[in-house]
């Protein structure tokens, strides 16, 4: 979301606020016309999970959002009349859940139910498939949506409407159904490049829904959802950034504590945003290059519970296990390459929470009042000191961690992958959590590298990484993975780039800005950059991890192999 104002004792200025909804909280900030946060603020929402089902109620959801844009507003000391740009059938819910309850009506991304399903849409082999790395994932749509159908044919008949998260936010605040080109095309098979010709033109609007690819609907069981023009999936769709409607309605306006009118943009996904909010975050020196090929070298990492790979090009380019290639979801005119890992932070959560020390170290960690992570990095730097060694990843030169705990997004895209930890002894001491921790790290990083060096094997040129996110402000987690995949990382200025990304929406709905591509100049800037090491020993050793990293999944291929034929 996004914001201008002006008040009568001070010059005119622009204010941008920035709404984010992400697995467990929603999140606004107030940006300036540099880019600068002003303020933000969060507030958690509900999830259940019960096996492979994660569900959310959209009704929470929206409560989290208005409590987080007021007390976004207040801590910026930004009055709700001077808010002047928001961005990014009042029916009532339908449950997506076993329980039967109605509040459970949100399918969160990283619920995988649909494995079955999106297996057998695989199976289909439909030419639309090239267009999200030759397989659709049980985290998008099509498989999702089968599923319901297949198992909670009430709900499915009662259903009037269905809708990415981010385009129900644009929805509930301005009663304006049209999709962006951004969910469709990234989570729905939408080919959003039959919109080609209408990117040049002069004035933003909304566009015929003509990218649906009907025979395919047809194919995998759903062909009930192309009836009506598609009315239930979307029958018009927008470049992110179109303002919505008549802008904010009088009823959400109230609810968020804003004033009516105020143009609402179409919206990005999350990690979208982030990939807006930091992708033209380059030094001064590189800011002045105008090279439009400049920005197909950089990937952009979302870390946060999982981490998306962002990277654009100018012509399509295939890549097997990799989603895309999406016209325009991301960067206008530019086709946005994919990668990801479906745990990231969850799972470094989950190692560290679930070992014996954990409570002990969370207990240390509030009585110096830093975070566990930081404590866990300053027991690292200790080892390493203590062991005189020259360098912190070589304290875990005998674990090994395959981070697929929650399948393999990519490059493998295999949803039956799982995590494997090598080297575990009996040894429950916080030394050897830390050791754990950091091999998760160095896992996560490797993962990373393999996503890299596939998609620089199939056409890309990435030199340059630039992360936001959470776990982008650990600075272990950081130099990891910029030793491990050789390249220097970009840190954003701001600390909430993932907001801005989605403010930079609400500044082009605004017409402060001509285009996206304009906004993301003006308002991207870079912070600290990391260096990856210049001692031939940290590449050496990180290059035998990697080779046994690589290794691990092909050993559980073998095995998964043998047991098969075993009951078979």
């Amino acid at each position: 979301m996004a914001a201008s104002s002006s008040s009568s004792d001070e010059p005119s200025r622009s204010v941008f606020l920035g709404v984010d909804v992400g697995t467990g909280s929603a999140r606004a900030g107030l940006f300036d016309e540099e880019g600068k946060l002003l303020g933000s603020s969060s507030s958690p929402i509900q999830i259940w999970k019960d096996g492979a089902c994660v569900e959310q109620s959209s009704t929470d959801i929206w409560l989290a959002v208005c409590a987080a844009v007021k007390a976004a507003c207040s801590k910026a000391k930004v009055a709700s009349t001077e808010v002047k740009v928001a961005v990014d059938s009042d029916s009532s819910p339908v449950s997506v859940s076993w329980s039967g309850d109605s509040r459970r009506n949100v399918i969160v991304w990283m619920d995988h139910r649909a494995i079955e399903q999106a297996e057998r849409i695989n199976s289909s082999k439909s030419p639309i498939l090239e267009y999200c790395g030759a397989a659709v994932s049980p985290e998008m749509e099509p498989p999702k949506l089968l599923w319901v159908k297949e198992n909670l044919q009430e709900s499915w008949s009662m259903v009037f409407r269905w809708m990415d998260l981010s385009d129900w936010l644009s929805y509930r605040a301005t009663g304006d159904d049209t999709r962006s080109l951004c969910t469709t095309v990234c989570k729905w098979t939408y080919l959003g490049h039959a919109h080609m010709q209408h990117v040049n033109d002069k004035e933003s609007r909304d566009l015929e829904a003509c990218g649906w690819d009907d025979d395919f609907w047809e194919e995998i069981g759903l062909g009930d959802l192309i009836e009506g023009h598609h009315a239930k999936i979307g029958r018009s769709v927008a470049f992110p950034g179109h303002p919505l409607g008549s802008g904010l309605t009088p009823t959400a306006a109230k609810e968020l504590g804003l004033v009516p009118g105020i143009p609402v943009g179409t919206s990005l996904i999350d990690a979208h945003a982030g990939g807006v909010g930091v992708i033209e975050s380059v030094p001064q020196s590189e800011a002045a290059d105008h090279d439009k090929e400049a920005i197909c070298n950089r990937m952009v990492l979302v870390c946060g519970t999982s981490t998306c790979h962002m990277a654009v090009s100018r012509s399509k380019l295939f890549i097997p296990g990799v989603w895309g290639p999406f016209w325009s979801a991301m960067v206008p005119e530019y086709w946005l390459t994919e990668g990801g890992q479906s745990a990231t932070g969850a799972l470094l959560d989950h190692i560290i929470e679930d070992h014996a020390a954990s409570a002990c170290l969370a207990n240390q960690a509030a009585s110096q009042k830093i975070s566990l992570f930081e404590l866990l990095n300053k027991m690292l730097e200790t080892m390493m000191v203590e062991l005189n060694l020259s360098f912190i990843a070589a304290l875990t030169k005998d674990v090994h961690v395959l981070p697929d705990f929650h399948g393999n997004r990519s490059p493998i895209a295999d949803p039956k992958a799982k995590g494997v930890i090598y080297g575990l002894t009996l040894d429950t001491s916080d030394k050897q959590l830390a050791l754990l921790y950091l091999a998760t790290v160095q896992g996560i990083a490797y993962g990373t590298r393999h996503i890299v060096e596939h998609c620089n094997a199939h056409g890309h040129k990435i030199n340059t990484l630039l992360a936001c996110g959470g776990l982008s402000k650990n600075p272990i987690f950081i130099q990891e993975h910029a030793d491990i995949i050789g390249s220097p990382i970009i840190l954003p200025r701001e600390s909430e780039p993932v907001l801005l990304g989605a403010a930079i929406l609400g500044a082009v709905a605004t017409r402060k800005y001509h285009s996206l591509s304009e906004a993301m100049k003006a308002l991207n800037a870079a912070g600290q950059v990391i260096h990856p090491s210049k001692d031939p020993k940290v590449k050496k050793y990180h290059d035998a991890k990697y080779k046994i990293f690589r290794g691990l999944y092909e050993q559980q291929l073998s095995y998964r192999s043998a047991m098969a034929q075993a009951l078979s």
